[in-house]
């Protein structure tokens, strides 16, 4: 398979990332530190959770094994303080902040009658806001860099009909992180800093995919976290440099030419993704 992080190299680059303890976040940091990159990530994981994979602290030591250098603070992307804890750390630690990826989200499918107010405020907090937070608490030193990123994972604004009315509590806090990077990508062109969005196609396996979507089952119909991890790579390294566009994983790569998505599983039908269509 073509090497899609072959294009230009991520060494020295400092990365913020607000979760990443595993999943989709470690993933990205993973492909990334296999490039050189730094990272500090900022999660709530301390100690090892029975329901989950992997604290913040194991995430660190995968990180380091895979090349990179990385560190961890223990903090809620809800909490400003510990947002300004992370970028500091970022500055202390690394001399600064390259890139800044949005990946802490609460998944909430239920529908607008099922959705408690602490529910909803829940997701908007650590979806929209927490997005919020931690660009913000960036953004000087984003400002600084020569080549300033804010990548988001999140979904293209998609507006039929269908996803408007599957779960709206949960697309808006979506929508809401889409809608601020590429006003970000608008706000802070002058700047140089760019701004773009990534999703995947299919469903990813992860522990969300596991314990709230369908189990093992959907793990056997979705791809591993690695396209997403190879796709932010791509897009982080891509030359020609894109910003304020809502990506799918799969282009990320075409465009990097990775054709043969095989080796990420997911079977020869796997199951799409919220907010895509299938083409």
């Amino acid at each position: 398979m073509t090497d899609p992080t072959a294009r230009t190299d991520l060494a020295g680059r400092t990365i913020v990332m607000s979760g990443g303890s595993r999943g989709i976040g470690l993933a990205i940091l993973l492909a990334a530190a296999r490039r050189g990159a730094n990272a500090v990530l900022l999660a709530k994981t301390d100690e090892p959770d029975p329901r989950l994979p992997g604290t913040v602290h194991t995430a660190v030591a995968e990180i380091e094994e895979a090349g990179g250098q990385a560190v961890a603070v223990v903090g809620d992307v809800r909490v400003e303080e510990d947002v300004e804890r992370a970028a500091q750390t970022a500055v202390e630690t690394f001399g600064g902040v390259d890139i800044v990826i949005n990946n802490a989200s609460a998944l909430n499918t239920a529908g607008t009658a099922d959705v408690t107010p602490k529910r909803f405020d829940l997701m908007q907090s650590i979806n929209s806001r927490g997005t919020f937070l931690l660009t913000r608490a960036c953004l000087p030193h984003l400002k600084a860099s020569a080549d300033g990123q804010i990548v988001t994972l999140s979904p293209p604004i998609n507006l039929d009909p269908r996803w408007l009315g599957e779960f709206p509590p949960y697309m808006i806090s979506k929508y809401g992180m889409s809608l601020l990077t590429l006003g970000w990508a608008a706000e802070f062109a002058a700047d140089g800093i760019r701004a773009n969005c990534l999703w995947p196609q299919t469903t990813i396996a992860t522990a969300a995919v596991i314990n709230l979507l369908g189990g093992e089952e959907a793990a056997s119909t979705s791809r591993s976290p690695e396209i997403m991890g190879d796709a932010a790579v791509a897009l982080l390294s891509d030359p020609a440099r894109p910003t304020g566009q809502t990506l799918i994983d799969e282009d990320v790569l075409a465009t990097a030419g990775v054709t043969d998505l095989s080796p990420y599983g997911g079977g020869d039908d796997p199951a799409l993704d919220f907010f895509v269509d299938r083409r």
